[in-house]
């Protein structure tokens, strides 16, 4: 089989079973997406979800946050990994927000990646999310089910598995798809025990049992 009609089956199939798809985690506002964002990295949505509450009625804007320091912010993340260089990077994150955006969130990958603790999966994931950008965030999920069900082929690198998902991927539909990999490997294709029988993309996966 070739890929383009893996693409386009995998297309198919999720379009009309999954036309809705979102980001699973909680947030009212570009900052709070943001956070949870910075948050999530090596961490499930559910705990990000369940520490962010209190979070934010501390912390309710980068104006705050800015004024905090990482051992202010540290007692309210420590139930989620990495939590003294987050604590350190949010901090850093709200003061470039406040001094160099006027405490908005930007909508560019480049200037999203300037932020202290946004690497490249971070700003793709708000850029993707907040405004629509037809970009790719490749998190351990989409790495792990794209090289899987064959949509990357020897992809070493997030960064090499992004270029060859947002070639294969319609450009339009390159932010919903995004979340179409993330819940499949969450829900159907976990890492160690797939569940192949209850999978609906099985005829397009170069790894389903035959």
């Amino acid at each position: 089989m070739k890929r383009a009609e893996r693409y386009s089956g995998i297309v198919e199939y999720f379009s009309e079973a999954m036309p809705v798809a979102e980001s699973e985690l909680d947030f009212r506002s570009p900052y709070e997406l943001l956070v949870a964002v910075m948050l999530s990295a090596q961490c499930t949505d559910k705990r990000v979800n369940l520490t962010t509450p209190a979070f934010f009625d501390r912390f309710p804007s980068p104006a705050e946050l800015a004024e905090a320091t990482a051992e202010d912010i540290y007692p309210y993340i420590k139930s989620i990994s990495y939590p003294n260089n987050k604590a350190k990077n949010l901090a850093k994150m709200a003061r470039q927000l406040v001094g160099d955006f006027g405490g908005m969130v930007p909508d560019t990958v480049a200037e999203l990646e300037t932020l202290a603790g946004v690497g490249r999966k971070t700003a793709n994931v708000v850029a993707s999310v907040l405004f629509g950008r037809e970009v790719m965030p490749v998190d351990t999920h989409v790495f792990r089910v794209s090289r899987r069900i064959g949509l990357t082929v020897g992809a070493k690198t997030p960064l090499q598995a992004e270029e060859q998902l947002e070639k294969g991927f319609p450009k339009h539909l390159l932010p919903i798809a995004h979340h179409w990999l993330i819940l499949h490997g969450r829900y159907v294709c976990t890492a160690r025990r797939p569940k192949c029988e209850e999978c609906g993309i099985r005829q397009w996966c170069k790894s389903a049992p035959k």
